[in-house]
């Protein structure tokens, strides 16, 4: 049987004032959709580069109060903004707070702006993916060190697409996969995530897959489908937090569930 699909909504946390950010949260949850993200950056990405913008895990633990049905998390967490151990007991925290709501979505980093301001040393791609692959298993025992423990055992999202590295990391540790591209570069994304769960003596399908998506379900989820992706999730951008696209996705996930 095919697994159902689910709809997220990343709410970007930049060019808006929090009450707009906390109303469209929840105008999210009311339309339907599976899960809310935020993401982990100390500067907007997009628009005015020094324009508002808020900080991801405080933001975190207050929809965690503010919600009650989706599931939250960040797309994703920067893992060298915080020590492994303080990140797990926050993500316990928030698992808590939410009653079993939180998804711990990782990634390496990138974006050199939030390092050189924030005093965190960059590195190299290689050594953020090497402190991500070393912060995993930390990030675990800290939490069957925890009293009290976690609700649940908090899914572990993470994103990227490093085919040597990174997918190896996802197959060892992650309950979904968030990548990044096309039809033809999810796919063969896929094709070489399924290889490392061979490697590492891993189910293919104990992984979900996960992507962005920019247009309507008409014009790419076939294709999208096609290649295993389950999880589909829209982002959008502050002060007006449109929900249109959202609306067309969470119609064709209740179509395609149904």
């Amino acid at each position: 049987m095919t697994a159902p699909i689910r709809i997220g909504v990343q709410i970007q946390p930049q060019q808006a004032d929090y009450r707009e950010i906390r109303n469209a949260v929840a105008a999210a949850e009311e339309a339907g959709v599976d899960i809310v993200f935020n993401w982990d950056h100390f500067f907007p990405l997009y628009g005015d580069a020094d324009g508002k913008h808020f900080e991801c895990w405080t933001m975190l633990g207050a929809w965690a109060e503010a919600t009650e049905r989706v599931e939250i998390g960040a797309l994703v967490t920067c893992n060298t903004y915080r020590n492994p151990s303080l990140l797990a007991d926050m993500a316990r925290t928030v698992d808590h707070i939410s009653d079993g709501r939180l998804i711990l979505g990782l990634g390496a980093g990138w974006f050199e702006r939030d390092y050189d301001e924030f005093g965190y040393p960059f590195g190299t791609a290689g050594s953020r993916i090497a402190d991500l692959a070393a912060a995993l298993p930390l990030i675990k025992a800290r939490w069957s060190k925890s009293n009290p423990a976690p609700t649940r055992e908090i899914p572990i999202l993470i994103g990227g697409g490093g085919e040597r590295k990174t997918l190896k990391i996802v197959a060892e540790h992650a309950d979904i996969w968030h990548g990044f591209g096309d039809v033809g570069v999810i796919e063969h994304k896929c094709e070489v995530l399924d290889q490392w769960c061979a490697d590492v003596d891993r189910a293919p399908d104990a992984i979900e897959r996960s992507t962005a998506v920019e247009s309507s379900p008409d014009q790419v989820a076939d294709g999208l489908l096609a290649t295993g992706v389950g999880l589909f999730t829209i982002g959008i951008g502050g002060p007006s937090y449109d929900l249109g696209l959202v609306k067309e996705w969470v119609a064709f996930r209740d179509s395609h569930n149904a």
